[in-house]
């Protein structure tokens, strides 16, 4: 069944690891082979989210979003997006960007693309960094059931009680950071407000196509509810369908493409290659996003790891630490890399520790009963 869910994911990987040695050597691949797993680090709770959503549509809509939806998250995203960036903050065309990244100029060249981007790098980490960090904000100062780290997730989810404090927060960190790091203040100030702004405008958008969703989703499970004609309860529980699961989608795509913005956002620390970021990311990195996310809908057991999405989020958390930091100092690309790893594995350490404590306690290990539906995937 692995083989089956991931077998694309696999071949994916093997042709875009071999096209990026074949475009910049050993180091275009352990750059691409790092951007691909940033990418999965960064949108395990993504993959997560996708599952959970997706086991409530019915096969039509699921069919639609893996198909239809990846196509977005791939060539919308991961591939067209970085050159759009690149392009606004070195004020060049698409077109000219790739041709310019292309040519390969000596990075000592003020009119290469690596300098040209230097230059507009505390824009992009201002604009990114805002991003991410707005997102680690909300995410930290929510109460939840489970927490990871509850010597400080705990108490920051008391804080967050207090209304738009992420907001505060975040807007204070960028004028410090614009008057003590940038050396051009009001260009920093601009661009990591834009950065606010996108992240407010994805995330409403996000929570109206999510609302919607439920609310469509409320009214079948109500309609379902109504024991059937000759018959004494309840039929199965409804599955989104028509414009429910229209709803559903809508806000799968916004929720993915927030979810694959910061991996975007996130690759300019690691490196500025265009073609390296399109192969890691929009290849590598969606291939096996989509295909965990098809592997948790059938397995059923997003209950077990319950620590994963703490992982992903302070991952997050760390790496648009690093961006605005990177408005005045560099950090070295493969310490960034490998720390949305690190968090990942931890969190995944600690979920598996979490279930054999509680099963030698005698406590019953939450589990989720297949759905026969998700064969269909």
């Amino acid at each position: 069944m692995n083989l089956r869910i991931f077998g694309w994911s696999y071949a994916v990987t093997a042709v875009s690891l071999a096209v990026a040695f074949g475009y910049g050597g050993w180091e275009a691949l352990v750059l691409c082979a790092i951007l691909g797993v940033l990418e999965v680090s960064l949108s395990f709770d993504n993959a997560v989210v996708n599952a959970t959503v997706l086991e409530r549509m019915d096969a039509f809509w699921q069919k639609i979003f893996l198909t239809i939806g990846i196509v977005i998250a791939v060539f919308g995203m991961r591939l067209v997006f970085p050159l759009v960036i690149v392009a606004v903050t070195a004020e060049l065309n698409p077109v000219e960007a790739l041709t310019l990244a292309l040519e390969r100029r000596p990075e000592d060249d003020p009119t290469s693309y690596a300098a040209l981007l230097g230059e507009a790098y505390p824009q992009i980490a201002a604009f990114g960094g805002m991003f991410l960090f707005m997102l680690f904000l909300d995410w930290i100062f929510e109460e939840r059931e489970h927490t990871w780290m509850s010597w400080l997730e705990k108490p920051l989810a008391r804080i967050g009680q207090l209304n738009r404090l992420s907001i505060v927060i975040a807007l204070v960190a960028l004028v410090l950071l614009a008057e003590f790091l940038a050396e051009e203040p009001a260009v920093v100030l601009v661009a990591g407000a834009l950065g606010a702004v996108t992240y407010l405008g994805v995330n409403g958008l996000g929570d109206f196509f999510e609302q919607a969703g439920e609310q469509q989703i409320e009214k079948l499970e109500e309609r379902d509810e109504q024991p059937a004609r000759g018959g004494s309860g309840p039929s199965r529980l409804a599955k989104a369908s028509g414009k429910a699961g229209f709803f559903l989608f809508l806000y799968l795509e916004v929720l993915d493409a927030a979810f694959s913005f910061d991996g975007v956002i996130g690759a300019f620390a690691i490196t500025t290659d265009p073609i390296i970021i399109a192969l890691g990311l929009g290849l590598i990195g969606a291939m096996f996003v989509r295909s965990l996310t098809v592997f948790l809908v059938r397995k059923g057991t997003l209950a077990d790891y319950v620590y994963l999405e703490h992982g992903a989020h302070w991952a997050i958390g760390a790496l648009s630490v690093i961006l605005l930091v990177g408005i005045g100092y560099h950090v070295n690309e493969v310490v960034t890399g490998l720390l949305g790893v690190v968090f990942i594995v931890g969190a995944l350490v600690s979920s598996i520790v979490r279930n054999r404590r509680l099963a030698a306690r005698g406590e019953e290990v939450p589990v989720v009963e297949p759905d026969m539906e998700r064969a269909q995937l």
